[in-house]
């Protein structure tokens, strides 16, 4: 009894008359090709460089935009929220409801700011490490960078 592979079947024999034909599947190829790269141009290269510039700007744009905004509302909220408390402090205090001893909080303050100032020099290397990898991230991303910059700015303007 003879033992011959299943997978060699005249396959891998060159006198073998049998064509290969290639089978492309529509709906994966039109999942690879989104339809932004039918707008705004064929990608070719690296990650964001694999998008045209109008692409690259438009997302850009968008996300700053989005991030701008946001920025913005909770900015407000925050601002809103400190000084709030700032004003019903301060009315309390001339009110005589609270007695705030002005000398003790700004002496903590500094106290604070000393120590803040000295444990941001001996800075952790993860962080230096994170701040280079954005600047590097930046310059191979230029104008995904700068579409992002401006949408903030337009964000902030909204």
């Amino acid at each position: 009894m003879e033992n011959r592979d299943a997978g060699t079947n005249g396959q891998d024999d060159p006198e073998s008359e049998d064509e290969v034909y290639e089978v492309v599947d529509l709906t994966e190829y039109a999942r690879r090709h989104q339809w932004w790269s039918r707008v705004f141009g064929n990608n070719s290269g690296p990650i964001a460089e694999k998008y045209s510039v109008a692409t690259q700007l438009m997302m850009g744009g968008v996300t700053g935009w989005c991030a701008g905004y946001l920025f913005q509302r909770v900015g407000k909220i925050a601002a809103t929220a400190v000084g709030g408390g700032f004003l019903l402090l301060q009315i309390a205090n001339h009110s005589g409801y609270v007695k705030v001893d002005w000398k003790k909080v700004e002496k903590d303050v500094n106290k604070a700011k000393k120590h803040l100032k000295k444990k941001a020099n001996k800075a952790a290397p993860e962080i230096n490490t994170f701040i280079e990898e954005a600047t590097d991230f930046i310059k191979r991303n230029i104008v995904l960078s700068s579409g992002f910059v401006g949408g903030f700015f337009l964000g902030l303007a909204s």
